[in-house]
């Protein structure tokens, strides 16, 4: 019950606008990570960007299982597995970027389609996280069974070999 797991991934690409640089987005996540991309709108209107509320501004893809533990290797891989320690919040998740999808394996440059950068989001968790999510009889996870910034820490060392600073 102590081992700590790969919940899920979450890969997020923001592009600005609707339209053919979104559609490009979405084929190229879809490339990329073999999930189904979903369409993200905008929160608010910010008119020096030109950006409405309520306008489909970016993509994301939700991993779980063996896919997002393949998918964070690869991911890894391309920033070299080093992770800075202010990337790890206070519940042990992590975030990090990639900043053009051509570090891929497999992936080449297109002057048709551009270059995307995209963000990576892994949630850690251990065994018995469903009692505090369940809607029957609902309970505190208790801070022992929480993971946290050590925890993750010890994960990342131990499981993928990376290196945080």
């Amino acid at each position: 019950m102590r081992n700590v797991y790969v919940e899920k991934v979450v890969v997020h690409m923001g592009v600005g606008e609707a339209g053919d640089k979104l559609t490009k987005a979405v084929d190229l996540m879809k490339t990329i990570t073999g999930g189904t991309p979903v369409r993200s709108n905008a929160k608010q209107t910010n008119t020096t960007f030109g950006i409405r509320k309520g306008a489909p501004i970016s993509c994301r893809v939700t991993l779980r299982g063996d896919k997002a533990e393949t998918f964070l290797n690869t991911a890894l891989g391309i920033v070299e597995r080093k992770i800075s320690e202010n990337q790890i919040d206070q519940r042990g998740n992590f975030s990090f970027g990639i900043e053009e999808h051509t570090d891929f394996p497999g992936m080449s440059y297109d002057p048709q389609i551009g270059i995307y950068g995209m963000d990576i989001n892994v949630v850690l968790a251990r065994p018995g996280i469903r009692i505090s999510r369940r809607s029957i009889e609902q309970r505190r996870l208790p801070s022992k069974q929480q993971v946290g910034r050590q925890d993750a820490v010890a994960f990342l060392k131990a499981s993928h070999q990376v290196e945080v600073l």
